[in-house]
């Protein structure tokens, strides 16, 4: 409308982040719901850093900024926010799953509680 726009981020869809995990690729999936939404169902092997925490703690649990990183939510929106702050923070391999956990589930990929 005015010529703002926000920063593209990079995105990775959620069939090529369920082929990395099942080729067992050196990734870390990063879940930035609540809490309360995480133990709702999540995917395999993802660990929760809600996104009002991400930048307290994502050094704490993730020191390599050079980690392939894939950032999740439940629609996409908070995640392309938690990868904006993210590459602020230095890090340099980080992807949105765009359309998040809806996507996921779209496609049949399997959910832990």
């Amino acid at each position: 409308m005015f010529g703002f726009s926000q920063p593209k981020v990079p995105q990775i869809d959620a069939s090529a982040v369920k082929q990395a995990l099942d080729e067992r690729k050196d990734v870390t999936i990063v879940d930035v719901r609540t809490q309360g939404e995480y133990s709702r169902g999540k995917i395999p092997n993802s660990i929760n850093i809600p996104l009002d925490e991400l930048s307290q703690t994502i050094s704490a649990e993730i020191p390599d900024k050079s980690r392939t990183v894939y950032a999740y939510c439940m629609s996409g929106s908070r995640s392309a926010h938690a990868v904006q702050e993210l590459i602020r923070l230095g890090y340099t391999n980080v992807w949105d799953m765009k359309s998040g956990l809806l996507s996921w589930r779209a496609h049949g990929f399997p959910l832990s509680q």
